[in-house]
């Protein structure tokens, strides 16, 4: 919105400055045209006056009585600096006038055009423009007339002075004009005309836009939403432009599908669940009449393997639903020495460094099943687990660092995809099912977070558990 105004009102500045400069061009044409009628006409205009001077003079030798003669009062030109008499407005001269220049520009060729279209073909032009101010004859004539002396402003009052030789070694025919005068704050006017433009343009722009991107901006707000929360569907209205309503409809199509697609997923896990663990529940009763104890505890034990792996499945497949996510707020730092005291239980060489207090909002379940496998993890590779809770400016994090071998860096973010192990071999004891980071990362970015690992300078991996407090 910003960048078209600014743009729009670019646009207005140049429009400005291009009527000006077309205004000023209209004014000097205007100049230019007056002066070359003045000097089509001003041949045919001396040509009389001589002839009329002929036949008084001619009458005078005759009856010896000039006739009575037309006396004009200085004050009878007007106060106006506009009007100039007659032997200023036209004059002739051996010589040019004004001084002549090598090449001849914009002005002459006006000039010349015209002359053109009155049949006149001149030899030679010329023009000068000058202020009023600076023209010696001008200034005479203006001290001459009191009123016109008065009148404001009329030195800076541009006058054009035009010459032309019709003919090679002719005399020089001038004509004086002065430029009509410019419009009282013509340039405010113009800048006070753009900028109500500019602001009706700007109005009719601004709710056409919100327009268009009002509901754009709904969209947008809804699919961040639904994006955290797929499990609720919400039904935008449509509306905007045609391709914009297109758009929310089928975005509302969409997280409907989706909706439904997630509830027939949650129906399918618990019927997977209930078909799955109940013939496993009746195989471990079974097993019970096996004689062989070793190979009763071999069984037993593949059985519970088989179980712990459906309940990581059956978890990483309920993650997506916001519905499970019942938060609360906890000291994190309570929550990893009780999981830290939970391993130690069982003999684990599982260290806790002294957190400080962070609480967070989080499914104290969720973040505890998540850190037991982080501490698994590094028990399996490492031999030992070092948990820490540490506060990263609005992010809290839950460390876990081992003394193993680490990862090579190029399959760290491979480690975190489902059923990706850490060696070669398909044995649980020593490698585990594969959902341990993957189930991990799934409750922090579930949380709003994201689980980072690293491999430590000193030897080892660091795994940071960071959610956003």
């Amino acid at each position: 919105m910003v960048s078209v105004a600014l743009a729009l009102l670019t646009a207005q500045a140049v429009s400005v400055v291009l009527l000006y400069r077309a205004g000023e061009e209209r004014r000097e044409t205007a100049a230019i045209t007056s002066a070359a009628f003045r000097l089509v006409n001003g041949a045919e205009r001396e040509a009389r006056r001589e002839a009329r001077r002929a036949a008084q003079e001619e009458f005078a030798s005759i009856t010896g009585d000039r006739g009575p003669r037309r006396l004009r009062s200085p004050e009878s030109v007007g106060g106006d600096i506009g009007f100039l008499p007659r032997p200023l407005r036209f004059f002739v001269s051996a010589e040019p006038p004004i001084p002549l220049s090598s090449e001849e520009g914009a002005r002459e060729e006006r000039l010349r055009a015209v002359l053109g279209n009155e049949g006149i073909e001149p030899h030679a032009v010329a023009i000068a423009v000058v202020k009023a101010g600076d023209d010696p004859q001008l200034v005479r004539f203006v001290r001459s007339r009191p009123r016109l002396s008065t009148t404001q402003g009329w030195r800076e009052r541009r006058v054009l002075t035009v010459a032309i030789q019709r003919e090679a070694g002719g005399i020089w025919e001038a004509a004086r004009v002065i430029e009509p005068p410019r419009p009282a704050n013509a340039l405010g006017v113009l800048v006070f005309q753009t900028l109500v433009t500019f602001a009706f343009l700007l109005v009719v722009l601004f709710l056409v836009l919100r327009r268009i991107t009002r509901p754009l901006a709904l969209l947008t707000d809804r699919v961040s939403t639904f994006s955290k929360k797929p499990d609720q569907p919400v039904r935008l209205e449509e509306t905007g432009p045609a391709d914009t309503r297109r758009l929310i409809a089928a975005h509302n199509q969409m997280e409907a599908r989706i909706a439904a697609l997630l509830d027939e997923k949650d129906v399918m896990l618990g019927a997977i669940g209930h078909d799955l663990k109940t013939p496993l529940a009746a195989l471990r009763v079974r097993i019970e009449n096996v004689p062989d104890d070793a190979q009763r505890e071999k069984m037993a034990a593949s059985i519970e393997d088989i179980t712990a792996t459906l309940d990581d499945i059956l978890s990483l497949a309920r993650m997506g639903r916001s519905g499970a996510l019942e938060v609360e707020a906890v000291d994190l730092g309570m929550l990893a020495i009780g999981v830290a005291e939970e391993f130690e239980d069982l003999g684990e060489p599982v260290t806790m460094l002294n957190p400080p207090r962070v609480v967070a909002r989080v499914q104290v379940t969720w973040i505890k099943r998540a850190l037991r496998n982080l501490v698994s993890n590094a028990l399996r590779y490492g031999g030992d687990a070092e948990l820490s809770v540490e506060i990263d400016g609005n992010t809290a994090v839950l460390a876990v660092e081992d003394r193993g071998p680490g990862i090579e860096e190029a399959r760290i973010a491979e480690m975190m995809e489902p059923f990706t192990r850490g060696e070669a071999s398909r044995n649980r004891a020593t490698g585990g099912a594969g959902l341990g980071l993957t189930l991990a990362r799934a409750i922090a970015q579930q949380h709003g977070g994201e689980l980072v690992l690293a491999n430590r300078n000193s030897g080892g991996l660091r795994a940071e558990l960071r959610l956003p407090l």
